[in-house]
């Protein structure tokens, strides 16, 4: 089974070796790592040249990061595609092997499994933990979704349902997880253990303002797809958050 693995880029310098380290000691014999850039002015490109292992490099302007992963999701020749951000990593040289391994053993239409998230400036500091365990589809209506950074889908499914919906510009993997699991009701497989770490500081709780778009998206991506849910249902999950964090200190 080729495991096709999507990095998009952008001025991603200051943590791209630890991503591409991380792919390269993967121990499963068949990956396609695809890196595509939007066009970045620091030295990305440059650290990109030195590891051999990476198939393909697209780099030219898109319209942000969904942009960017279509691309790659596009030019994928596996049968099983996953997203690895340019700040986020494998946590041991094993996690595709046991992602391939769950895909062979119980032949699932897609794979989701646990994010740790990780200090910026010190990798081994555990902020917070999420786990996929007790997710189910009818989760969608509260906001919750498995860890999209965990999430590996069959490439035929990319091509039969879509890819990320760019309307949506900080919950486009919401849209899309709840477009798979929940509309079209693909098999799933999970698997209970954290197979990404995962830098603190995405986009979507980089300000207030970002939470309330991330909010309304979420609440659109439910209407869109007829989900019953209510605004002050999504609001609820940042409870769970706060409690993921506590998971960490305990």
């Amino acid at each position: 089974m080729t495991l096709s693995i999507i990095t998009p880029t952008y001025n991603s310098a200051a943590t791209l070796r630890d991503t591409l380290d991380s792919v390269a000691q993967q121990l499963h014999p068949q990956v396609e790592h695809i890196v595509v850039d939007g066009g970045s002015t620091d030295e990305t490109l440059s650290i990109v040249s030195e590891y051999p292992h990476i198939t393909r490099v697209i780099s030219e302007p898109d319209e942000g990061l969904y942009d960017a992963i279509n691309k790659g999701i596009r030019a994928a020749a596996g049968d099983v595609i996953g997203i690895l951000n340019s700040d986020d990593f494998f946590p041991h040289t094993g996690v595709l092997s046991i992602i391939a391994q769950a895909f062979e053993k119980n032949d699932p239409d897609c794979i989701y499994g646990d994010v740790v998230y990780v200090q910026a400036e010190n990798t081994s500091k555990i902020v917070r933990y999420y786990s996929s365990r007790h997710f189910h589809p009818r989760k969608f209506a509260m906001g919750f979704m498995p860890a999209h950074p965990t999430f590996y889908l069959k490439k035929k499914y990319y091509d039969r349902f879509g890819l990320h919906n760019l309307r949506y510009r900080i919950a486009a993997d919401f849209e899309l997880l709840l477009r798979m699991l929940y509309v079209h009701q693909l098999k799933s497989s999970y698997i209970d253990q954290a197979l990404v770490h995962m830098r603190v500081g995405g986009v979507s709780n980089a300000s207030l303002q970002n939470r309330l778009l991330i909010n309304k998206e979420i609440y659109q991506a439910c209407r869109d797809h007829e989900v019953p849910t209510h605004k002050a249902k999504l609001y609820l999950r940042y409870f769970r958050k706060a409690l993921e964090f506590l998971r960490t200190r305990e």
